[in-house]
């Protein structure tokens, strides 16, 4: 017998986990760590083609994130027209210099410096894809009713950080021009 939530015709389904060994979930443990410790926030990015079938599947993976009741509060669009991530690339510039000039408060820019960052972000010309994330505070049901997106902003971090686990699974070695 299926049960339904009354709001929505959607059946509930069992979880019903693979068990591991204490070894294997060590193991397990141990190489995630090993993979995720090797994530880096970079401003470098290559122009390198990937297929655009990666890029789906590492949507696919961060839209199994939790979310408030289920609501899956995202929508990830993926940008690779040049010209529309030029269009992007300005108006981030111009919301980045804002926040260095205004928002951000000297003490905050001032820590910043050692990184060398700024608002100037020519990455976004240069990536393959740019993965816009946008979170919904609410959804339609069938009967055009509003639908609450509870915790839709705490949701779509989770998200955003399988995004990053999944695209550091995908990565490779890159050689860059000034390396050896």
């Amino acid at each position: 017998m299926k049960k339904y939530c009354e709001e929505e015709d959607v059946a509930h389904v069992p979880y019903s986990p693979e068990r591991y060994s204490e070894e294997t979930m060590l193991k397990k443990s141990k190489d995630f760590y090993s993979l995720m410790n090797q994530r880096r926030s970079v401003r470098f990015i290559s122009p390198e083609p990937v297929p655009r079938e990666v890029i789906d599947q590492v949507i696919h993976t961060a839209g199994t994130g939790p979310s408030g009741a289920h609501t899956e509060p995202w929508t990830f669009v993926v940008v690779s027209d040049p010209e529309v991530k030029h269009q992007i690339r300005l108006t981030v510039e111009e919301e980045e210099e804002m926040n260095y000039r205004q928002r951000m408060g000297d003490k905050w820019v001032q820590d910043l410096s050692k990184f060398r960052t700024n608002w100037m972000k020519e990455y976004l010309d240069v990536a393959p894809y740019l993965i816009l994330i946008f979170k919904q505070t609410y959804g339609i049901l069938p009967n055009s009713k509003k639908k609450t997106h509870y915790y839709n902003e705490i949701s779509v971090s989770i998200s955003c950080g399988i995004l990053l686990a999944a695209l550091q699974v995908k990565k490779k070695k890159i050689t860059w021009p000034f390396e050896k």
